[in-house]
């Protein structure tokens, strides 16, 4: 039985679209969240004509990482689970 305070770590890909490139989105993670993030790749560019990515790393508790993941979904932004794809 593992302990709910317990850190672990959760490395996921997120499509940040158009209308949030001027929105502090990962920035949430930390202050509202209490999610360590170490952002390991990203793709954003300039223009507000495209999507961008985001490749993470969270650490926290399970139940935090839960609810970033669920603040993405709230969102309606599209995360991809390295568990689910493999390493990319």
């Amino acid at each position: 039985m593992s302990n709910d305070n317990s850190l672990t770590h959760q490395r996921i890909r997120v499509r940040i679209t158009k209308n949030y490139h001027q929105e502090p989105v990962i920035s949430r993670l930390v202050s509202e969240y209490g999610l360590t993030v170490n952002i390991k790749a990203a793709f954003l560019g300039q223009d507000t004509i495209s999507d961008g990515w985001f490749d993470l790393e969270l650490q926290g508790t399970e139940a935090q990482i839960q609810n970033g993941l669920a603040y993405f979904e709230q969102l309606k932004l599209e995360i991809w689970d390295e568990s689910r794809i493999g390493n990319w």
